[in-house]
């Protein structure tokens, strides 16, 4: 299961309309490197691979593929603002180790 937060999907949908991507699908992955040895990676596509598990949450679909899925179980993700701008925030059950950034993780 992948949890959305109601600001992280409003933000998926914004980025989506913003871009003229209303067609394509959100994917979220895990990719090797990062300060902690693997960071979080999320692009819009148009194609459904057939290893793809989707999740919905909050009105969205996130497709994520089989290698990245154990990484991102009951992963949340949440969007905010502060004074040094806006970004996706993770929280990640599987991560022994987050760097600062909380962009990378060491997994457990």
């Amino acid at each position: 299961m992948l949890q959305l937060t109601p600001s992280a999907a409003q933000e998926i949908k914004r980025l989506q309309q913003s871009r003229h991507l209303t067609h394509h699908h959100f994917r979220l992955a895990v990719k090797s490197g990062g300060c902690a040895g693997w960071f979080y990676h999320f692009a819009f596509v148009t194609e459904i691979e057939d290893t793809d598990l989707e999740y919905e949450s909050q009105g969205v679909t996130v497709l994520v593929d089989g290698a990245s899925a154990v990484y991102l179980n009951n992963l949340k993700m949440d969007y905010a603002e502060d004074l040094m701008g806006g970004g996706f925030r993770f929280t990640n059950p599987n991560a022994a180790q987050v760097c600062s950034c909380s962009l990378s993780f060491a997994p457990s």
